[in-house]
């Protein structure tokens, strides 16, 4: 039995009956979309668990997985080969905490003393799941029998098969046919391995005598190669036996074998039938004899091969089909053809199939009571396969809430009891399936799960994808608002996901915003807000252009790029689609915006590219460079047809250098007469070779020819030969394969040859005492392969050039190495240690030298978190960290707090990754844990109110308790005095009483591990004011008695004002008359400047501030800005009224101005009336 990942169909019914089934099952993808959060009662579910066929390595401890998750967490039970297994019992096998994976120890017994069938049980009070069944088998790797293989003598062209019959393994082992220097024998149409191993010859040649046909076996469970007796095979040529054998053969016999038309080795017959697994591989071959050599096709009877999934291996004589499918059943045919004549087989091939999910697994299904919804198990197979089912392992009982029809549990008017796993078991001849889906009955208001304030970036013009995961039972109802809410979000640019996700088809700058997704059901309500950035595209605004440069000098290619202010570009150079070379050059020069190359040579002709990268786009260009020089001479001067007058020269051209020869010049130097003076005698197009030449008598004639391009004039050509006068350069040797050396050189130009017959003497010889140098010459080439190496052995290499004239001169001795082979160990003795949370270092020890098998480039650290302590991560994400040089211990940063790790680590070099380490297993310690997941406020009151919350959803650890701190917020933000309250860890509300009514509070929620605090999430709230006391106070203003009583006292206050008033200015220093004789009508006399009429109060009395008043603190009271103050009339303390209050006179006596009247200048002398006077003292009382 099986258990798959939870997806598939599932969905609730609406109305009921049986016809309302196929409609709602449209609806299960919605329902397959919800994950029910860990903090909820839910029955177990499992997570991982090791394969069906579980094949072990005998040298290593023994692991099968078996991990589940659930509320509460799952207790873990096993059973082997049907009966219950009690681990306690079991000293050297152990079950992890919290874990139902178990932990095998073969230190005290063999591994082959623990196979069987195990299966898991993962069971808590709401229900039971099972894993399938893990079949254990131990990995082997026998060994093939001493057997002594007699030589196989034949004659030439006939066909031969060499048996390799490998012993069985587990798993079956790869097949592959070798010499004693473990160098692979070269295959071809004539000579191929068949699938079952055995090397197949159409027909023999007298090559293939050799005495190391060698058979190995790669057993992949052991990592072991077993290797076959070699095989001796002589070839006899036809000629030998015509001299030996003439006697006992005629014509006939003696050349019957060679030439003939095909036959067929396997398979035998003329039709053969195979079945095949749906999903499978088919395999099919053809081999066949014949001279000369047989071509091998396919065809289809009635359709073609399928594109895509067809590969012909093997020359042709396999044809393999990847995950077949119904539609391959049929006949295949495949022909064998020679000159003369062709043979065909055909294969009638039928494809069945185990059971196989048509829709996925069932879904798990999330109900409300009284809720319908069904669970559907919908599979097929061939021949069809059988359907069961079961509810936490045992069969279902009858039961009026639930009815089992074939492939569907219909569930109607659910209870809490319906809550359980089921079952769903599909099984035929070939496999079976078996999935687990529980139903969990909850009453759940909606939760949105998405962290809050989650921040979106994407470039404009692209797709925009805003996460809403959410839960809640019933299925809450998903709308989202932009900003101010005025409308949802629909219509063409905007796509609303089951899972909640809003998608934004086309992102425009207009669309950067807050974006607020609700999630609704009939129990309630929750909101969260994300962010949404559109950035400009990253633009190129100068692209690097085509460029034509002269060897030596310098290029620039230039990049320039408009991008997002708020993004950061990186830009990186490529040559020919890789990285620019790296070599004791130092031309290259990267600017921000450029690339310059400032002595350029030929290697550096080539396609450039510009990338720009930013963390949401890339863009590139490309521009090419081409190197171009002067063309090299020409040589292989050569004079024909010779007459009295007349010649014909011909030469052979030198290298263009990317720039095509205009003409050449025949020059010539007269050696008796004008020693040393060159004449130009004629010249012809670039696309000659040769000139006729006109000759004068009595001239002793010397030629010289020189090629023009665009770049200038050739050196001319060379006056004679010699000894090379160098050796090539750039000499090295590396190998491609294990057991190969590549010695290579850069060649020496025809100038640099001195001469015809240019060839390279290449030495060279294994770096170890008494090694002997072995001697080859090369001609036309800069590379010469060595077969047949040692691995990563050191090689002393020379390479010395030799023409006609002779040998170079003696070369230096470079150090080269064949090739490399993977690193044949393994790290060993890890060892973990955690820094901190977030943070482990990782030592091992290093491989020794000689397991290394080549330049070490480093290792790696492959790691994975397998699940967090309290959420489990089934996708597992491996990740890399490389580390170059000889290390011996790294650092894991970016780990999630109480989380399970695993790693291993590799070496490798430059050939590859070595074998994995054994795998190491630590957990990272608690951190402190994220912000709460939400914070809801409800039932506000007049006084108090209750908040709700969410556990976080990165606990980091165990929950110790919550920290609640809440303070009151006015109109202009200030905040009031802090409160704090402690809560324990299994709280999620909590009540507020005695709160200020009409007041804004301001709450701060976070959580707590033994570590520490995290981060808090944020509420605000405001505490309503009650409706009736506001009613009655409206109801006490509007009353009539109010009303006179309030009048009454406004009357009264006016009196006593006015009586002050008039006591106050009766005591003056001077009387009224003489005040009046003392001034004129003000209308008939001049201003003068000092007749200011303001001034400060003078009275001493009055220099006391009244009651509520503002005193500057230089003791002076400034002028106020009403127009109603008495300060705005008064230069002294003392004025006149009459009886009734009226101004009569303008006081006078000593009186001291401001300093700043002048600058005022003059202000009115209209008396001021009563009304403002008593508007002035209302404002001092």
């Amino acid at each position: 039995m099986r258990q798959e990942d939870v997806g598939g169909v599932g969905a609730r019914l609406t109305m009921k009956g049986r016809r309302t089934v196929p409609l709602l099952l449209l609806l299960g993808q919605l329902v397959a979309a919800l994950e029910v959060p860990l903090d909820l009662p839910q029955p177990p579910t499992i997570t991982s668990q090791s394969p069906k066929d579980h094949i072990i390595d005998p040298r290593e401890n023994i692991e099968i997985r078996c991990e589940a998750k659930g509320k509460p967490h799952p207790s873990f039970s096993w059973t082997i080969d049907g009966a219950d297994f009690k681990i306690e019992e079991h000293p050297n096998i152990i079950m992890r905490p919290n874990s139902g994976t178990l932990e095998v120890d073969i230190s005290q017994r063999r591994a082959e003393s623990f196979e069987g069938v195990y299966q898991c049980t993962a069971e808590n009070k709401h229900g039971k799941a099972v894993s399938d069944n893990i079949v254990v088998r131990q990995s082997r790797s026998p060994l093939w029998s001493k057997e002594k293989l007699k030589p196989i003598v034949v004659r030439e062209g006939v066909s031969l098969v060499l048996p390799c019959e490998p012993p069985a393994g587990l798993p079956p082992p790869l097949i592959f046919w070798m010499d004693n220097n473990f160098q692979r024998l070269p295959q071809s149409k004539r000579v191929s391995q068949s699938l079952n191993g055995d090397l197949y010859f159409s027909n023999v040649r007298r090559e293939d005598s050799r005495n190391d046909y060698i058979c190995y076996a790669r057993f992949p469970g052991t990592q072991t190669i077993q290797q076959k007796q070699p095989i001796n095979v002589k070839v006899l040529n036809l000629d030998s036996i015509n001299d030996t054998m003439a006697a006992f053969y005629n014509d006939t016999d003696l050349f019957s074998a060679d030439e003939r038309m095909p036959s067929f080795l396997i398979p035998k017959g003329r039709h053969s039938s195979k079945v095949v697994l749906r999903g499978h591989k088919l395999d099919m071959e053809c081999i066949a004899e014949g001279r000369p050599t047989p071509e091998i096709s396919w065809t289809k009877d009635g359709s073609d091969l399928p594109a895509g999934r067809t590969s012909f291996l093997q020359f042709n004589k396999t044809l393999q089909i990847d995950d077949v499918s119904d539609s391959e059943e049929g006949v295949y045919r495949c022909t064998a053809s020679n000159k003369f004549g062709s043979v065909h087989h055909t294969f009638h091939v039928t494809v069945k199939a185990a059971p196989y999910w048509i829709s996925g697994p069932p879904s798990n299904l999330v109900l409300s009571p009284g809720e319908n919804g069904v669970l559907t198990c919908r599979a097929s197979g061939k021949p069809k396969p059988l359907i069961t089912w079961t509810k936490n392992v045992m069969p279902i009982e009858k039961d009026d809430t639930m009815k089992v029809e074939d492939d569907m549990i219909i569930f109607r008017d659910v209870k809490t009891s319906n809550s359980a796993v089921y079952q769903c078991n599909v099984s035929n001849e070939f496999g079976y399936l078996l999935a687990n889906a529980f139903v969990n009955v909850l009453s759940e208001p909606p939760r949105v799960l998405t962290p809050v304030n989650k921040k979106y970036e994407v470039i404009r013009n692209h797709r925009a994808l805003l996460d809403c995961s959410f839960f809640g039972s019933p299925i809450p109802n998903i709308t989202w608002f932009k900003d101010s809410r005025s409308s949802t979000l629909d219509g063409d640019s905007y796509s609303l996901h089951d899972n909640g996700t809003l998608e934004i088809r086309i992102s425009r700058p207009r669309d950067s915003g807050k974006y607020t997704c609700v999630a609704r059901n009939i129990l309630g309500i929750s909101e969260n807000h994300v962010f949404l950035e559109v950035k400009e595209p990253t633009q190129i605004l100068k692209q690097p252009e085509y460029r034509m440069i002269k060897r030596g000098g310098p290029v620039t290619f230039e990049c320039k790029v408009k991008h997002d202010s708020s993004l950061i570009p990186t830009m990186t150079w490529l040559k020919d689609d890789e990285e620019l070379p790296e070599d004791d050059r130092s031309e290259f020069t990267v600017e921000p915006e450029s690339l310059t190359i400032t002595d350029v040579m030929d290697s550096d002709a080539g396609m450039y590219t510009c990338i720009i990268n930013t963390t949401l786009d890339h863009v590139s260009a490309s521009a090419e460079l081409t190197v171009v020089e002067r063309p090299d001479p020409p040589t292989d001067l050569e004079l024909t047809d010779q007459t009295k007058r007349s010649v014909v020269l011909t030469w052979i051209p030198g290298n263009e250098y990317n720039s095509p020869i205009k003409k050449f010049l025949i020059q010539y130097e007269d050696s008796l007469h004008h020693r040393g003076h060159w004449h130009n005698l004629t010249h012809v197009p670039g696309t000659r070779t040769s000139a006729n030449l006109k000759l004068s008598p009595h001239v002793h004639y010397t030629f010289r020819v020189l090629a023009l391009n665009n770049v200038g004039w050739s050196q001319p050509t060379a006056a004679q030969c010699g000894t090379p006068d160098e050796n090539p350069t750039g000499v090295q040797g590396l190998g491609t394969e294990p057991n190969n050396l590549i010695i290579s050189w850069k060649p020496l130009t025809r100038l640099q040859s001195n001469g015809p017959g240019l060839q390279y003497k290449v030495m060279y010889r294994e770096k170890k005492p008494g090694s002997e140098w072995i001697t080859t010459n090369v001609a036309n080439n800069s590379r010469f392969v060595v077969s047949g190496t040692s691995t990563f052995a050191p090689y002393e290499l020379k390479v010395q050039a030799v023409n006609n004239y002779g040998e170079g001169p003696e070369p230096a001795v470079v150090v080269g190495h064949s090739g490399e082979d993977v690193p044949k160990s393994a790290p060993t003795e890890l060892r973990i240690s955690a820094h901190n949370s977030t943070a482990a270092e990782v030592q091992w020890k290093t491989v020794s030298n000689d397991s290394i098998r080549g330049f070490l480039k480093g290792y790696k650290v492959h790691y994975w978190r397998e699940h967090g302590i309290h959420r489990h991560h089934p996708d597992r994400v491996e990740k890399i960290l490389t580390f170059s040089g000889n290390r011996s211990h790294a650092v894991l940063p970016g780990l999630h707090p109480f989380s399970d790790y695993s790693f291993y680590v590799r070496v490798f070099n430059g050939r590859g990754e070595g074998p994995p380490s054994t795998t190491k297993h630590f957990s990272t310690p608690e951190g402190v844990p994220g912000p709460p997941t939400s914070l809801v406020v409800s039932n506000p009151n007049l006084d108090s109110l209750t908040l709700q919350w969410s556990p976080p959803y990165d606990p980091n650890g165990h929950i110790t308790g919550y920290t609640l701190k809440y303070q009151p917020v006015n109109n202009s933000n200030e905040l009031g005095e802090e409160e704090v309250l402690a809560l324990a860890a299994n709280e999620t509300s909590v009540t507020l009483p005695n709160l200020q009514s009409s007041t804004r509070y301001r709450f701060y929620l976070n959580a707590k591990t033994k570590i520490g605090a995290g981060p808090a999430i944020t509420q605000e709230a405001l505490i309503m004011v009650d409706e009736a006391m506001v009613s009655r106070q409206v109801d006490i203003a509007t009353q009539g008695w109010f009303i006179g009583l309030m009048c009454a006292i406004a009357l009264l206050i006016l009196i006593l004002l006015i009586i002050c008033f008039i006591q106050r200015n009766k005591g003056g220093k001077y009387p009224v008359k003489e005040k009046e004789d003392a001034h004129t009508d003000p209308e008939f006399q001049p201003m003068r400047d000092d007749d200011c009429p303001f001034g400060e109060y003078s009275d001493s009395e009055d220099h006391k501030p009244l009651k509520g008043s503002r005193t500057p603190s230089n003791g002076t009271v400034k002028r106020d800005d009403s127009d109603d103050s008495l300060v705005d009339y008064s230069e002294g303390g003392d004025r006149q009224f009459n009886e009734d209050g009226s101004f009569i006179g303008q006081y006078s006596g000593k009186t001291t101005s401001r300093d700043t009247a002048a600058a005022e200048g003059p202000q009115s002398s209209e008396a001021p009336s009563p009304i403002n006077a008593i508007h002035s003292l209302n404002s001092f009382v």
